[in-house]
């Protein structure tokens, strides 16, 4: 309980005396969350979302369509490289739609921890002159993510379908039914990671650097490029530590009937998702009320 700093007189009883209706005050504990007022703040969400989309397109020449260009040049560079040059094994499915599913799913991920990462940072000068649930601008931030995921997904589903006209070795499988957990998971782990790095980066800037290379880096130990069934043996336990690797393998799975993915592996990795997530708005919370004397 907070004291009013010139009578002592608990906030609380001052509030009573003077009819308040809401007490803002930095005392929290690290599980004081309130999910229940970032519920109520949903209208501020939807207009951060609006301002991420219209920030995309603004003062671009080619706008929206970004969102589609980026995933199909990634991919087509997968494609030429590790498919044509190189040769990797895409498990019998053709190489493009091999490396675009891995990159749709991929780029969601990486999309949530590299702007979460820099909350704090990137709206020192809103979040210091008004009072609002600071969880809004990284929640706005997957919902965001999650308009371009769709776009990509169209994309994706797209080429499946003209592939599967010209008789490519491909078929659905029960996991595509799973696809809203494998989202939930990308964004709980993107939301976790980079709200740990957004509270860390109020003292060390470059920590954001450090992310946006580890990304990079951390997708070449997930099953973007090669799949897990083509990975030599005594690497494989690489690919097998990484919790994104269940997630990315049972999204190939479930569209493209090719991955090596129990539901076992996916089910551990669901729970260390919550455990990375609970750290992350933990450390948010306990860091967000002292972040505007560092920022």
């Amino acid at each position: 309980m907070s004291e009013n700093p010139q009578t002592n007189v608990p906030a609380h009883s001052v509030a009573a005396d003077e009819g308040w209706t809401t007490i803002i005050t930095p005392h929290r504990g690290w599980l004081d969350w309130r999910l229940g007022q970032l519920w109520r703040y949903r209208d501020l969400i939807t207009l951060f979302v609006w301002r991420d989309f219209v920030s995309v397109s603004k003062q671009t020449i080619l706008g929206p369509l970004w969102h589609v260009i980026q995933p199909l040049l990634t991919t087509i560079t997968f494609t030429l490289i590790f498919g044509k040059i190189a040769k990797l094994p895409t498990n019998g499915v053709p190489p493009f739609l091999f490396y675009l599913a891995g990159t749709v799913s991929w780029s969601y991920f990486a999309n949530n921890i590299n702007k979460t990462s820099s909350t704090f940072v990137s709206n020192a000068s809103l979040l210091g002159k008004v009072y609002f649930h600071r969880l809004a601008i990284p929640v706005s931030v997957a919902i965001s993510n999650l308009v371009s995921f769709a776009i990509q997904l169209g994309i994706f589903l797209f080429f499946l379908a003209v592939y599967y006209l010209k008789g490519a070795d491909i078929h659905f499988t029960g996991w595509i039914f799973l696809t809203p957990v494998f989202l939930l998971m990308l964004a709980g782990y993107g939301l976790g990671g980079g709200i740990i790095v957004s509270a860390l980066t109020t003292r060390y800037r470059d920590l954001t650097q450090l992310v946006t290379f580890s990304v990079q880096l951390l997708m070449y130990a997930t099953p973007v490029i090669l799949p897990l069934s083509a990975m030599p043996e005594k690497y494989r336990w690489v690919l097998q530590a990484n919790p994104l690797t269940p997630v990315v393998e049972g999204f190939r799975l479930g569209f493209l009937g090719a991955g090596d993915v129990t539901l076992t592996q996916l089910g551990a990795s669901f729970g260390l998702m919550l455990v990375v997530l609970a750290v992350g708005m933990m450390l948010f919370t306990h860091v967000e009320k002292t972040f505007m004397d560092t920022v």
